[in-house]
């Protein structure tokens, strides 16, 4: 398995009745420990009771928290969470919080340079302090997987672009990327004419776009992969992407065959939207019975 680490925002999701711990790089780091990668998180929370649980969420998991700071001044991550009558979530993301004020240090450069795969999102971006150490951190990592993650007004299309162009992978769901795609002047009608458009026009040569209960699209070593998707009854979606994306992860890291690696992370991902949270406990019987179903 892989040494990889997750740069970004750790949080608690608030819902009507419940609140989950969270933050998109959060879960992918759990789901890739729970496929036996070996994990660090990079990130900073507050000094405060809700940070001290996060933390012990992730050590619990096993993933490495030497890179998560604590902040004096800023309190950690929340985010207000509406979901709608098909389990869709909206987001109200507090700001700013501990994540935005992520410093470079050497303990984080130690983390990044010795992984084999560094994994960050659009979301931390949003803040000077962090997007600083974030485009240290790209000079430095080895393989580099983009999770995009718009959550407006949390992001500019010029950021989007550089991070794209840093990228080795990106990952985006269809409404991200024909956003996006539009923005840069893409005349393409099709997902596969877009995302050949953005593999033209940048570094970024595998990329993976979500559907939702559709499945997905993975391009990859210039040829597509699909998934139709997996029938499920959706309780939320929050955390179902995140999931997709560590398993696809792991599946190519470990070269897996394309097609495999997609099937695989497409069933990860309906599971997830069939239970409550973002870091529900996953079987590997669970994911062989929806892969053959």
């Amino acid at each position: 398995m892989a040494n990889i680490t997750c740069f970004g925002e750790v949080l608690w999701d608030v819902f009507p009745t419940h609140k989950k711990i969270g933050g998109a790089p959060l879960n992918v780091a759990a789901r890739l420990q729970d496929f036996n990668n070996t994990v660090s998180m990079v990130s900073r929370v507050g000094k405060d009771k809700k940070g001290r649980k996060i933390l012990k969420f992730l050590k619990g998991k096993g993933v490495n928290t030497d890179g998560v700071q604590i902040d004096e001044i800023f309190k950690t991550g929340k985010v207000k969470v509406t979901l709608d009558v098909e389990g869709s979530a909206s987001y109200d993301i507090m700001f700013p919080r501990g994540w935005d004020k992520i410093e470079l240090t050497d303990q984080v450069i130690s983390v990044v340079e010795n992984a084999d795969a560094f994994v960050f999102g659009s979301l931390v971006a949003r803040d000077v302090i962090s997007r600083e150490t974030l485009y240290v951190l790209l000079k430095l990592a080895k393989y580099k997987i983009f999770d995009v993650n718009l959550r407006a007004p949390h992001y500019t299309m010029d950021v989007l672009w550089y991070l794209i162009n840093q990228a080795d992978f990106v990952k985006f769901n269809d409404d991200e990327i024909l956003e996006i795609g539009s923005n840069l002047g893409s005349k393409a009608q099709s997902l596969e004419e877009i995302i050949a458009f953005v593999a033209k026009e940048t570094n970024a040569k595998t990329i993976c776009v979500t559907k939702g209960g559709n499945g997905a699209i993975l391009y990859y070593q210039d040829a597509f992969y699909y998934n139709s998707g997996y029938k499920v009854n959706v309780v939320d979606t929050v955390g179902a992407g995140d999931s997709f994306l560590a398993s696809i992860i792991t599946q190519l890291l470990n070269k897996t065959e394309p097609q495999e690696a997609l099937d695989f992370a497409c069933a990860v991902g309906a599971i997830v939207a069939s239970r409550e949270g973002a870091n529900p406990e996953i079987k590997q019987e669970d994911i062989d019975k929806m892969v053959n179903s």
